[in-house]
């Protein structure tokens, strides 16, 4: 069986889930999900995946391949760019609460676990922020091979003329002019 979860429905109700053996799943269909990230990122597009919940012996584990579009800037000219990105997400999660006694379960053992609510609600909004910044690019790039920014003048080095004239030089780095590596018809 498989659901749509929408931005409304990012927490899903495992109960009946919870009830059944260990082997049984539930397939999940995320579409048009707009979060809000953390300050530095920003999302461009909606998140899409799908996720699987398969029960185990001590809870669930949750499974899922997802897509996503970040707003950034080129690492390198610095113009405005969108990233796609995919992630995954493998994870464990535990109750709190047993389901059929209703009492407390002992949440020491596994003190970093995933945690499913006290109503056995799965909170899927974390687990998808989570695996958006760790599939965030370091240096987003708007292409491949994007010059960058002249280093004269500071402009687009993709566009227009960077010829600039040779400027005042550094006394300190006046040496180096008469620097020629071997085979380049200089001194050594």
């Amino acid at each position: 069986m498989t659901r749509r979860v929408h931005e409304s429905a990012l927490e899903v109700n495992v109960a009946g889930l919870l009830a059944e053996g260990p082997g049984a799943h539930r397939d999940l269909t995320v579409r048009d999900i707009r979060l809000p990230l953390d300050d530095d990122l920003v999302l461009a597009g909606p998140v899409e995946g799908s996720v699987r919940l398969a029960r185990t012996n001590r809870g669930l584990l949750v499974t899922g391949r997802f897509t996503a579009t970040l707003g950034a800037s080129c690492s390198r000219c610095l113009t405005d760019v969108a990233v796609p990105v995919e992630f995954e997400i493998d994870e464990e999660a535990l109750p709190t609460i047993d389901l059929t006694s209703g009492l407390p379960v002992d949440t020491s053992a596994d003190p970093e676990a995933v945690r499913l609510s006290d109503h056995h609600e799965l909170d899927l909004e974390p687990l998808i922020r989570e695996g958006i910044s760790l599939a965030e690019p370091i240096a987003p790039v708007c292409r491949p091979d994007c010059p960058g920014l002249c280093v004269v003048c500071g402009g687009d080095a993709s566009t227009g003329d960077h010829a600039h004239a040779d400027g005042p030089v550094d006394p300190r780095l006046e040496a180096l002019r008469a620097f020629r590596v071997d085979g380049d018809g200089g001194n050594g």
